[in-house]
């Protein structure tokens, strides 16, 4: 009983609703992607390099599939570091708390927030959890977990970049995931 309720909670988040969110050119905001490395093996000063990146081409790629839909990197930040985000958090990062996520979507005029984080449990093993969530419902649209194994910076470009790509694609088509079948 308990696995069926454990695992009808990602499908459900990935599964087409009734209809359309929002408008297929709304805004989205994309925060910084955050890094998790508290229980790696060996955590090493390069990991925070993989975080970088994997920003990079989470805004990249939004910025090359969606143009002006996505609110600028800056505007993000700056709302993020803002002495209502750091209400909201208690100080904490703003990248990692889903109500703070939601409150820079509100101040940057977007119904879509993009939260994104790269874990580290090895040297060859690094875990990117992200997730599309509609900011006015705080409803998880897309809630994915994808294990990068291999040379690390490759794997986070690819899961990045590919996650950003299943973004576009679910805001483009109003917030309705269709990467799966339905039922």
């Amino acid at each position: 009983m308990i696995l069926g309720a454990v695992l009808a909670g990602p499908l459900s988040a990935q599964s087409a609703g009734a209809g359309p969110l929002e408008r297929p050119e709304a805004k989205v905001a994309a925060l910084d992607v955050a890094l998790y490395n508290a229980q790696a093996n060996v955590i090493e000063a390069t990991d925070t390099a993989r975080a970088v990146l994997g920003t990079r081409v989470l805004d990249s790629t939004l910025a090359a599939r969606l143009g002006p839909q996505l609110v600028d990197p800056a505007r993000v930040r700056a709302a993020a570091g803002s002495d209502t985000a750091r209400a909201i958090t208690g100080g904490l990062p703003c990248n990692v708390i889903v109500a703070c996520a939601r409150q820079v979507a509100r101040q940057a005029g977007a119904p879509w927030v993009v939260l994104a984080k790269v874990s580290k449990t090895s040297n060859l093993i690094w875990l990117l959890t992200a997730q599309l969530i509609h900011a006015p419902s705080g409803k998880i649209v897309l809630d994915d977990s994808t294990e990068l194994k291999g040379e690390p910076d490759a794997m986070v470009r690819a899961g990045t970049r590919i996650f950003a790509e299943r973004v576009a694609r679910t805001v483009r088509a109003g917030g309705v995931a269709n990467d799966f079948p339905t039922p």
